[in-house]
């Protein structure tokens, strides 16, 4: 799993399939996305990334994809918007609709 800021969202997020948590340490929805985000990144094939970002330590990015609640899931392809989920999704849902996408 990757934890993106600033520096790494473009450079991680430009080229295949990246599923980024929009969260926050407070969050306790967002804390029960973690079991299922971690057996995610040990499940999907190594084209697809799964990434956190923290969105007090980066307001602008979640400014930028417009996050207003979180957990906030998008899934990115090729560093655009394809797909979006907010609130707590099971694994099985995710794996889905990132299948659809490729």
């Amino acid at each position: 799993m990757v934890n993106l800021d600033d520096e790494n969202f473009n450079s991680t997020t430009k080229s295949n399939i990246a599923l980024v948590d929009f969260w926050a340490d407070w969050c306790a929805p967002c804390k029960m996305m973690n079991p299922i985000l971690n057996e995610l990144a040990n499940e999907v094939d190594e084209n697809v990334k799964i990434c956190k970002l923290n969105v007090d330590t980066q307001q602008k990015l979640a400014m930028k994809f417009g996050v207003r609640s979180i957990p906030t899931l998008i899934i990115l392809k090729n560093g655009k918007e394809v797909s979006r989920f907010v609130g707590v999704k099971p694994k099985h849902y995710l794996l889905t609709q990132m299948s659809l996408i490729k």
